[in-house]
């Protein structure tokens, strides 16, 4: 097996005033192979057709009882069906969004060095991510860089810039609207989301920027290698280029982008924690060969030591601490290249 790419390496040369990742300076050993492997070693994308995410306006919850509980059964449907869907009149204005995108995109015009040392940055160690270090094959890189940001890091910031007091009014709303719909999919299985509000807290959540730079390479290079969420729930806010793929009945599709609207995306633990009524999806974002694309996702996550089992009996899945599940996802990356997720928690059949 080749050696993965160290981003530590000091060897690594570019320009130091460009934004982007030094990606085929660090995975050039990669690159090189491509004569003898390139049918295997760059994944495959096979043409595909364009849908539109099931849409659903949140307008409706705040009509009559029949309006609401029709919009209701319509967020349940789409979790189970497809694990993923859109919504319009959401809560989160337009103005934020566009604030939220502009400072997005100067956060990530900074120079990459500026970006990796944390230069005028008020974020934890370690939250900007590029590549995929553990990458051996070129399947396994993502083309993308981001900042994956602890709410606790946004929440206590006391405003201390554009971006940071931009990004609380951001985290603030969207989370609201992440335990709305938490609350009405737990309702439809028969519950009330008291748990999930419980656990998910400001300091377990989190807020991860995205940037995919133009790849040469493209189309054949992801920007975001397939897997699924290991959280909740996922609220997607995502610019006009397209790039965002999932699996439906066993395909791969492509999602047409609408940048007005909200994606949501049902996460392991809600798959785990309704006993697979609600569908967590493997999906993947493709890179783009002449424009970067630019989104912006919250995770709605509990506490580490949170114990996630199923509301349903018999369960499909063990008992396990989010803390558990978490350290094991980065136990199989590491191994293996890949996420396994929710199949390593199988009770096991008899």
């Amino acid at each position: 097996m080749m050696n993965a790419p160290d981003h530590t390496d000091q060897r690594v040369r570019m320009d130091e005033s460009s934004p982007d990742p030094p990606f085929q300076e660090t995975y050039k050993t990669l690159f090189n192979n491509l004569t003898q492997t390139a049918p295997k070693n760059f994944p495959q994308f096979s043409v595909m057709e364009e849908i539109e995410l099931p849409l659903i306006d949140l307008n409706k919850l705040d009509l009559g009882d029949s309006e609401r509980e029709s919009c209701k059964k319509q967020i349940a449907r789409a979790s189970q069906e497809w694990g993923f869907f859109q919504v319009i009149n959401h809560g989160i204005s337009v103005e934020i969004l566009e604030k939220m995108r502009r400072e997005q995109v100067k956060l990530f015009k900074k120079p990459f060095k500026d970006k990796t040392n944390g230069k005028d940055l008020n974020f934890s160690v370690g939250s900007y991510r590029w590549g995929s270090p553990t990458a051996t094959c070129l399947s396994q890189l993502s083309w993308s860089e981001a900042f994956h940001v602890s709410l606790s890091d946004i929440l206590g910031s006391d405003g201390l810039d554009n971006l940071s007091s931009t990004m609380e009014q951001y985290a603030t709303t969207v989370s609201e609207l992440a335990q709305k719909l938490a609350d009405i999919l737990a309702e439809k299985m028969g519950h009330k989301s008291v748990f999930i509000k419980e656990t998910c807290l400001p300091s377990t959540c989190y807020l991860r920027m995205n940037r995919y730079p133009p790849c040469p390479m493209s189309p054949q290079m992801f920007g975001i290698m397939p897997h699924t969420d290991s959280d909740f729930l996922t609220v997607l806010h995502q610019d006009h280029i397209g790039g965002l793929q999932l699996v439906k009945d066993g395909k791969w599709i492509a999602v047409k982008p609408n940048p007005k609207a909200l994606i949501i995306n049902i996460g392991d633990l809600f798959q785990a924690w309704s006993n697979n009524v609600y569908k967590s999806v493997e999906h993947r974002v493709v890179a783009n060969e002449l424009k970067e694309r630019y989104s912006t996702a919250y995770f709605l996550c509990p506490s580490y030591d949170t114990v996630i089992q199923s509301c349903i009996e018999p369960s499909v899945y063990k008992r396990f601490s989010f803390g558990e599940y978490r350290q094991q996802v980065q136990e199989d990356v590491k191994c293996l290249g890949y996420k396994i997720g929710l199949p390593r928690f199988l009770v096991p059949s008899h």
